[in-house]
């Protein structure tokens, strides 16, 4: 939400904008916000069309699993903000379908996730192709030491809004831990839990593809209902499974870390943590896909024998403190 409200402020704003009615008129490219996600990227693109209906802003999501010869079509006839993934907008400026002599803002959205060695290479191809003075904007929750180093290279003397480790964890969301010796508890630990999931809605993150495909078949063998994506899954069946649960016809998503940046559904009130995340940074992303706008949440760790170290890590980096769950869970949610 944060860059939306940034992109649309930005147009408002804009002096280009207060002093050439033609803005409504001409419809080049003159704001481009990169996303890690293809969810994240779309439900930016409709938060802008929301936020900017008003004043006409038109946007488009290009992203990768689409047709490609409908991003041409919607960039040909022109749009004011793209919304896209690295891989197809670098595609699309390759093709020359994407102009970019227009654009004005460059937003990395989970920068730090985006400027990570996945990402990097493509992020720096994207802006070779922009005009050098440029305004660019990074946004996220967590931004380690050494990402904000990186930002010299392509940042001149920006102003930082950072807000401290301590005040990270989000406010309304009650942290816990369930103690399980063996992996193989988690199941039937999950299974007990299934009632209160379903109270509301749940995300279940894993730490492997391997893993999510494995615990949705096993939860379905024993009768639970449940939904899973992940990063294999045709963007169709992606799609499908977005809107199944922001609709509330699904309430359990099982799901790997593809889900844990950004996205909002408003009814999550449940983060279950069935593997706790392979670095700090993911956890707290993790644990704010629930409570989202004001809303009470709450995030169940299962941990093992050999995870209470990776737990102890977590509380002190964050100055939390994550308790054992209580038998009255469910009513805390």
């Amino acid at each position: 939400m944060l860059c939306t409200l940034c992109i649309t402020h930005w147009l408002l704003g804009s002096k280009h904008i207060r002093s050439h009615s033609r803005f409504f008129f001409k419809s080049r490219v003159q704001a481009l916000i990169l996303s890690p996600t293809r969810e994240l990227a779309a439900q930016t693109e409709k938060q802008i069309l929301a936020i900017g209906d008003f004043i006409s802003i038109q946007a488009h999501a290009c992203i990768g699993g689409k047709s490609v010869g409908e991003d041409i079509r919607k960039l040909e006839n022109g749009v004011h903000v793209v919304s896209g993934t690295p891989g197809r907008v670098c595609d699309m400026i390759k093709r020359r379908t994407l102009r970019t002599r227009a654009i004005k803002l460059l937003i990395l959205d989970e920068s730090d996730e985006m400027l990570s060695r996945g990402f990097k290479d493509q992020i720096y191809d994207v802006y070779r192709y922009l005009p050098p003075e440029l305004q660019v904007c990074l946004v996220s929750a967590t931004l380690p030491n050494e990402i904000l180093e990186m930002t010299s290279k392509f940042m001149t003397d920006p102003v930082r809004i950072l807000v401290k480790r301590d005040e990270l964890t989000l406010e309304g969301i009650k942290q816990f831990f369930v103690a399980v010796e063996r992996e193989n508890w988690k199941f039937d630990t999950l299974c007990d839990l299934y009632d209160t999931l379903t109270i509301t809605q749940a995300v279940i993150f894993c730490n492997t593809k391997r893993k999510v495909d494995w615990l949705t078949e096993k939860m379905r063998e024993n009768n639970f209902t449940v939904s899973a994506m992940h990063g294999d899954m045709p963007q169709k069946e992606r799609d499908a499974i977005m809107e199944e649960f922001r609709s509330g016809v699904t309430r359990v998503l099982i799901t790997t870390d593809v889900w844990a940046r950004g996205l909002d559904v408003q009814q999550v009130s449940l983060v279950i943590n069935y593997d706790l995340p392979n670095n700090r940074e993911l956890y707290i992303h993790r644990i704010g896909r629930s409570g989202r706008f004001g809303r009470k949440g709450v995030a169940i760790n299962f941990v093992k024998t050999d995870d209470i170290k990776i737990l102890r890590d977590i509380e002190q980096y964050y100055s939390t403190q994550i308790d054992e769950m209580p038998m009255n869970v469910a009513d805390l949610i």
